[in-house]
């Protein structure tokens, strides 16, 4: 059974076709055709719980469903990888009643 998954990083989210039974590295190969970054550089995490997901295990195993958000992180210079950094469109958008401003 077909699944996607949103992987968000910053103001970008991939949403990527997979199954229950594709391995956190199967995730991780498929983002690397999209952002040009090795596996070894990335990092997928749950951000509701902060568990980092294992290259060996499934989705399944690490009961990351259908519609899951999960955040990536990517290896910085000094070989430690960066904090989740997940922008939610609140954070960046004001409504127009809020603010007073004219739109």
């Amino acid at each position: 059974m077909d699944m996607y998954i949103r992987v968000k990083r910053s103001k970008t989210t991939y949403f990527i076709r997979c199954k229950p039974s594709d391995k956190i590295l199967d995730i991780k190969q498929k983002l690397e055709d999209l952002i040009d970054q090795p596996v070894n550089n990335q990092r997928l995490i749950l951000p509701g719980t902060g568990e980092v997901l294992e290259d060996s295990k499934t989705l399944a195993d690490q009961k990351v469903e259908n519609d899951a958000v999960v955040a990536l992180t990517l290896r910085k210079d000094d070989n430690e990888f960066e904090e989740i950094n997940i922008v939610r469109p609140n954070d960046f958008c004001h409504s127009r009643d809020a603010d007073g401003a004219n739109w």
